[in-house]
């Protein structure tokens, strides 16, 4: 009598988790950042004209009492911190289009991967970028002057809202990006909304300098909120309450952006 012996089952790889799909996304364009580093170095030459030269030319401007104690410069310092964040986040999306043009975006769409991961993994790359920018920015203040009385929870509450601020338009910028497949496009849209959200908000000059209908528009700016709460928190003072708003305003506005990213995503998997 023989004995039948069962085929033997075959082991299935198992299939990795959320996390790890997400962590594998962030490695790779951190490898990327990490040997071309020298863009976001070069993209710290503009923060240090804006507080070093800027600054100081219009440091004059500090003797109003619309200014505070600290001067103009202490004033410059949280738009500038914003400022960073938001060009920065502007030109999120172009990766994604050398993506889509070299044919690793088709790559990864048909790999078994989560479509949040691909969107989560690239902007929290992003996302550490913008924040070791901040701290630059944050460095170069205090070596032209600045004191944060806040301290480090105020500097801790400015970089979350620049994090926040940083999220909302990299996801945005991706979506454009997914939308438009095209850098030309990408850059030109970036300019229109860069711009104008820069000088229309409270980056560098406060709601009473400002004309009433400029000062309308700012209280609108997500720019002019992450300022504010920016300003409060290396100042040490400001409303509590409005500065919760403020960052419960920018988070929602974050959320949303990275909803859009996922569904322009998902709308060029089925548009290929």
């Amino acid at each position: 009598m023989t004995a039948t012996l069962a085929p033997a089952r075959l082991a299935r790889p198992r299939d990795a988790g959320w996390f790890t799909q997400t962590g594998q996304v962030f490695r790779r364009w951190m490898t990327g950042t990490l040997r071309q580093a020298w863009g976001p170095v070069m993209s710290l030459i503009q923060p240090v004209i804006w507080i070093l030269l800027f600054g100081q030319v219009f440091s004059s401007l500090g003797a109003l009492p619309a200014f505070g104690d600290g001067g103009y410069l202490a004033y410059l310092v949280p738009g500038v911190l914003m400022m960073t964040v938001l060009y920065s986040g502007a030109w999120a999306g172009t990766g994604y289009i050398d993506d889509v043009g070299s044919g690793v975006m088709d790559q990864l769409l048909t790999a078994p991967i989560s479509r949040t991961a691909i969107v989560t993994g690239q902007l929290l790359q992003q996302l550490v970028v913008n924040l070791a920018q901040s701290v630059v920015v944050l460095g170069i203040g205090y070596l032209g002057g600045v004191r944060y009385d806040g301290g480090l929870p105020g500097i801790a509450l400015a970089l979350f809202a620049a994090t926040l601020l940083a999220a909302a338009f990299c996801s945005m910028s991706c979506a454009v990006a997914l939308t438009t497949r095209n850098q030309v496009a990408l850059i030109g849209l970036s300019q229109v909304v860069v711009l104008p959200a820069t000088f229309l908000s409270m980056t560098m000059m406060p709601a009473d300098l400002l004309p009433d209908w400029i000062a309308a528009v700012a209280a609108w700016n997500p720019l002019t909120w992450a300022v504010e709460v920016g300003r409060a928190g290396l100042t040490g003072t400001g409303d509590a309450a409005l500065v919760a708003g403020q960052v419960g305003l920018l988070f929602a506005l974050a959320a949303a952006a990275f909803c859009w990213a996922v569904g322009s995503l998902r709308s060029y998997q089925r548009s290929v």
